[in-house]
């Protein structure tokens, strides 16, 4: 008798249970990968969008969008296939079979669970509404007429829902307004959308037949749901050249002010000069030496790596790059010098490893206090700018990532502070009281070598009475010694022909001194001395 009733009872909870809310999903196909994406109608953008997702339309035109974070795709294969996956999610969310109906008005504080949702007229959003659930939880509203949203109304996920699992079917025109976040994928059947300003979307816009506008949002694909894992580019191999924190393959290396980084300074053609060894943690190379020749050649190979990167997404307006852009992991370009206003978001999704690159075909000019900032795991290790032009880094400005300049000139300046490196290939670069830090610690042998691993001694440093010279290997080669002040002018040259050699510090005022030594005309090692005399 007890096992008839528990299995009655048992039929009936599996009957009066929805379906849904055992992640019955709704396939989206192809169109997943859309922000905003109309079968047939036109999309029109207003104000400054930011935009995370491929944009187009099956028939008609999209116009006025600033830097899409995705693709633009107008009457092509891809909007085609678009077009069909569409019309298999909307059969799909058409019948679901219902399993709630709640009133035309909703939000007002109202929390909800996981279920399909039917609505025999107009629906409005007003203030808040909660959906409460979990990982797995799917929501679908039917609303058989127009659904809008009053003023800075909102959606809120709470316990773990995904706005990938949230599908707002719509038989009539979906008009969001000023100041609303909504969550979810929204599909308008034979109708229009309208996202006013500042509201913002997490989820996707689809419309079956109608016209899709936009005026200054954020809206951006949700995550979940089998979308990919970005993981960008794979890094190059910066060898050498990480160590350096400023380089120049050919040109003068100049500082005024105050300036402080990690890592080594120089130049392979010219002279470095106006760093404070104080201020430096590194080596500064005031002359060419073996290390920024070896320099020189890897930068150039990371620059031919790195230029030769397939592109994913063509950012079409340089002129309005920054303003708040949301960029993904990928490689990205645009073509034309470019003007970096206000702050740009690199969002990692998530992935601590994804790579982000920049490309630049111009120069790259920046407004002050422009900002790089990252979000949700990127590093500024994984970053990477290349610039075919000459960079110009505004006054109080925070950057991010290496930045590779080729055949241009380098200006950094005042109070300018960057967490990563900055190179060109062929410029004159100048540097005005700045603050660089390194992304990671430099792993050249060089520079892990302890004092005992050096082919030659040079001790004690600071000096004081003087320097002792002792040669560590059993070379037979003919060393010279070579001293230069911080202006990189040789103030001694002398052959160690001895397995020391002590030199009187009466030659040497107070200040910092580099020196190099040479073996059968080949560098061998660099440093730098401090005379107190």
């Amino acid at each position: 008798m007890i096992s008839r009733t528990l299995f009655k009872l048992t039929v009936i909870f599996l009957f009066l249970t929805p379906t849904i809310n055992f992640a019955q999903s709704i396939t989206l196909g192809s169109a997943a990968n859309f922000v905003l994406f109309s079968t047939d109608g036109a999309l029109s953008n207003t104000g400054i969008s930011q935009l995370t997702g491929n944009v187009g339309t099956n028939n008609g035109s999209s116009t006025a969008f600033g830097n899409v974070n995705g693709q633009m795709h107008d009457n092509d294969l891809v909007s085609a296939q678009a077009a069909t996956d569409l019309l298999v999610a909307y059969n799909q969310l058409n019948v679901a079979v219902p399993t709630f109906f709640p009133a035309p008005l909703l939000g007002n504080g109202q929390i909800l669970t996981a279920g399909v949702y039917s609505i025999a007229a107009a629906s409005t959003l007003n203030l808040e509404l909660t959906l409460d659930g979990n990982a797995n939880s799917v929501f679908i509203f039917k609303i058989a007429g127009p659904l809008s949203t009053n003023a800075n109304s909102s959606v809120k996920l709470l316990n773990g829902v995904k706005a990938c699992n949230v599908f707002w079917k719509v038989e009539g025109l979906i008009d969001i307004a000023t100041g609303t976040t909504i969550r979810g994928n929204l599909l308008a059947n034979n109708a229009a959308i309208n996202f006013n300003t500042n509201s913002t979307l997490e989820g996707r816009a689809f419309s079956t037949a109608g016209a899709i506008t936009v005026d200054g949002v954020l809206a951006y694909t949700p995550t979940g749901c089998g979308s990919p894992l970005l993981t960008g580019p794979a890094a190059p191999n910066l060898a050498s050249i990480a160590c350096y924190s400023l380089f120049s393959g050919n040109g003068s290396l100049i500082n005024t002010g105050s300036t402080h980084t990690q890592g080594d300074v120089g130049t392979n053609v010219g002279l470095t000069s106006g760093f404070d060894p104080l201020k430096i943690t590194g080596m500064i190379h005031p002359i060419p030496d073996a290390s920024t020749a070896t320099c020189a050649v890897d930068l150039g190979n990371v620059y031919t790596y790195l230029n030769a990167l397939p592109v994913d997404i063509d950012l079409l307006y340089p002129s309005q790059f920054g303003r708040n852009l949301v960029l993904t992991p990928h490689t990205y370009v645009l073509n034309g010098a470019t003007t970096f206003t206000d702050s740009l978001y690199l969002n990692a999704e998530g992935n601590a490893n994804a790579v982000f690159v920049i490309k630049i075909n111009g120069a790259l000019e920046t407004s002050t206090f422009s900002n790089v900032i990252l979000t949700n795991g990127a590093q500024a290790k994984n970053i990477f700018w290349v610039v075919n032009g000459a960079v110009d880094i505004n006054q109080f400005s925070q950057f991010n990532g290496s930045i590779i300049v080729n055949n241009g000139a380098v200006s950094l300046n005042k109070g300018t502070v960057i967490n990563g490196r900055v190179y060109t290939t062929d410029g004159a670069f100048t540097t005005d009281s700045i603050r660089m830090t390194m992304p990671t610690t430099c792993t050249t042998v060089g520079l892990e070598k302890t004092e005992n691993d050096l082919l030659v001694q040079v001790y004690p440093n600071p000096f004081d009475q003087e320097i002792h010279i002792q040669l560590n290997n059993s070379n037979s080669e003919i060393q010279e010694l070579k001293i230069f002040n911080i202006l990189g002018k040789e103030v001694m040259h002398l052959e160690l022909n001895q397995s020391k050699t002590t030199i009187q510090s009466s030659d040497f005022p107070s200040g910092v001194y580099f020196y190099q030594i040479t073996s059968n005309q080949q560098i061998i090692q660099t440093g730098r001395l401090v005379s107190q005399h």
